[in-house]
């Protein structure tokens, strides 16, 4: 039977994470039952302030195949990066991560996993036309999101219309691969991560959705949106023969 790690970003989740630790838990202990599917889920607590660990500690205590690790330092990309590591060091088929949030269900991430089939990894897209948002996205997140978009499939050559989606999946092959190469921890994580499996030749492919949008966000999108444009240009430089300037980049 296939086992999937499935790493769990949480920064300050308190009034969210029992709610997805209960339903994820649930979900995935049935497809075990029915020998379908192995699981662990990493809980990844980055950084926080709450009682995330509190709560993590408590569903750990009713489930063996719940693990958690708790950094000092924050940021998504970085979170994921340690999960990836600490997933690699047992016996997982595949390994992916999912927002904490539950703004993608179980049911839609098991989805992913069983649309992946030959392939070598598959993301959770939002803008298919057979996608589902609740509620529907505003104006201005569309356009943030699109300009986003644009800036990456301009400079990147990436043929995804939503790298930012939370819900990924990858067989443990291609993050053994990658894993030396990555280094982006907050806003360019997700790109630098589909393009270095990109120029490495893996196929990678996007589904579509039913995603919600839950309550108690953190994204700030007109803010974010210039942090997330600087990011990806940072992350270009990175890939070209200008890399050495980085450190004049940086500066500023």
């Amino acid at each position: 039977m296939e086992r999937i790690s499935i790493i769990m970003p949480a920064y300050n989740e308190e009034k969210r994470i029992s709610r997805t630790l209960k339903e994820y838990i649930s979900y995935f202990e049935g497809l075990n039952k029915k020998k379908r599917l192995d699981y662990e889920i990493l809980v990844v607590i980055n950084n926080t302030t709450d009682r995330t660990e509190e709560i993590v500690k408590s569903f750990q205590k009713k489930s063996k195949r719940l693990r958690y690790l708790n950094l000092k330092r924050g940021g998504k990309g970085f979170a994921v990066i340690e999960g990836f590591k600490d997933a690699l060091s047992r016996n997982n088929n595949f390994i992916g991560f999912v927002d904490a949030d539950m703004a993608t269900s179980p049911e839609e991430y098991a989805k992913l996993m069983f649309a992946l089939r030959s392939k070598d990894g598959i993301i959770a897209d939002r803008y298919k036309k057979e996608s589902k948002v609740y509620p529907p996205a505003t104006f201005r997140r569309l356009v943030v999101a699109r300009i986003f978009n644009f800036l990456i499939r301009s400079i990147f050559f990436l043929p995804f219309k939503d790298t930012q989606c939370g819900a990924k999946i990858f067989k443990r092959k291609v993050i053994e691969e990658i894993l030396p190469s990555l280094s982006m921890s907050q806003w360019a994580f997700d790109v630098e991560l589909l393009y270095n499996m990109r120029v490495r030749g893996f196929k990678i492919i996007s589904a579509p959705t039913e995603w919600i949008d839950r309550e108690y966000s953190k994204i700030n999108f007109l803010k974010a949106g210039p942090k997330m444009a600087l990011g990806v240009l940072r992350l270009r430089i990175l890939n070209s023969p200008l890399r050495k300037f980085i450190r004049i980049y940086d500066e500023f």
